[in-house]
């Protein structure tokens, strides 16, 4: 899943971005609001995590123009300021949740993972993806071939996800590093291959198909 962080403070920024990567996610990061209001217009993310003291618009602002253009993005915001009134006020402009600094690591982890179980159940997905033998948990984060439980790296599960959300279709090599790493990933993407053989050498050889110049097909027959 990919994850946007607009927050000022660059230390806290790319402290919550490593924590975040490590637990399996994509995370894009900006320092200023006019800037998170257009990354998250323009591209796809599961959750924006939204501090409300920026510079050039405010995390109310920005929240109340997503929500004007439509955008049902689960929003978390940040803030150093405690009080009932802010609380109120950035969930009146459309915030799904609400944090006041300092915070704990755990507790913020503990709010991403289950505004992301909130919005897959209110869009009547399951967690549990079955395709033959293979079944997927994205909410526990499980792997299980047959009756054995596979154990995957974070990073592999999250490119397996990428294929099993969209089994039978094709995932291009670009989506998977879009989703799996960042859009600022600059390292070379034939990393998606090494990640792809490693899940054929765990998981089975022919359950992953490489579609030559398109990307990676999981088949779904048994």
């Amino acid at each position: 899943m990919r994850l946007l962080i607009v927050e000022d403070e660059k230390r806290l920024a790319l402290s919550l971005a490593r924590g975040l990567t490590a637990e399996g996610y994509a995370v894009d990061v900006v320092h200023d609001g006019r800037e998170g209001l257009y990354q998250a217009s323009e591209d796809t993310y599961d959750l924006v995590i939204l501090d409300i003291m920026l510079p050039g618009l405010n995390g109310y602002r920005v929240c109340a123009a997503l929500r004007a253009a439509g955008h049902d993005v689960p929003i978390l915001m940040l803030t150093a300021k405690d009080g009932e009134y802010d609380e109120a006020e950035g969930l009146d402009t459309g915030a799904d949740d609400y944090l006041t600094k300092p915070f704990s690591y755990v507790v913020l982890v503990a709010r991403v993972k289950a505004l992301l179980r909130r919005r897959g159940q209110g869009a009547g997905a399951s967690p549990v993806h079955v395709h033959g033998d293979l079944k997927v948990d994205t909410a526990a984060r499980r792997v299980f071939l047959g009756e054995d439980e596979i154990t995957l790296t974070a990073k592999e599960f999250s490119v397996l996800e990428q294929l099993v959300l969209r089994a039978g279709e094709v995932v291009s090599k670009s989506e998977i590093l879009e989703h799996v790493w960042d859009f600022a990933y600059e390292g070379d993407p034939n990393i998606v291959e090494v990640y792809v053989s490693t899940l054929r050498r765990k998981l089975r050889a022919g359950l992953i198909r490489t579609v030559r110049g398109a990307g990676y097909r999981l088949e779904t027959s048994p």
